[in-house]
């Protein structure tokens, strides 16, 4: 079994960053890639940002450029670097790590952008 724990997320004003983090931990597990998405109220869950295990990533088009997504392979933990917020990038967002057992999903940590 797999768990992830997310942190980093909150309010902040339009313009401003945030670092949100996700730490995996448990017991046998490889990591083939980690990644980001949100999720609005009534929306389908996103893909933020994507990071294989190798380093190679993707990003979603609406955030390119202000959103870097990183990873720490000894300590199992992706970072989603996110600046110049906006307003529309308010939504919960999950932590996702595709496994070699299975995927795992985050409880989510909210952000909220005010302008």
């Amino acid at each position: 079994q797999v768990q992830l724990v997310e942190s980093g997320g909150g309010l902040v004003q339009a313009g401003g960053s945030l670092r949100l983090s996700c730490a995996a931990s448990g017991s046998r597990f490889s990591i083939n890639a980690m990644g980001w998405y949100r999720q609005a109220p009534g929306k389908q869950r996103e893909l933020v940002a994507f990071i294989r295990s190798g380093g190679s990533t993707n990003y979603a088009d609406s955030v390119k450029g202000r959103f870097t997504i990183s990873g720490d392979n000894a300590k199992n933990t992706v970072y989603l670097q996110m600046n110049s917020l906006k307003p529309e990038d308010t939504d919960a967002y999950y932590c996702r790590l595709y496994g070699t057992n299975g995927d795992y999903w985050g409880q989510g940590t909210q952000v909220t952008v005010y302008s």
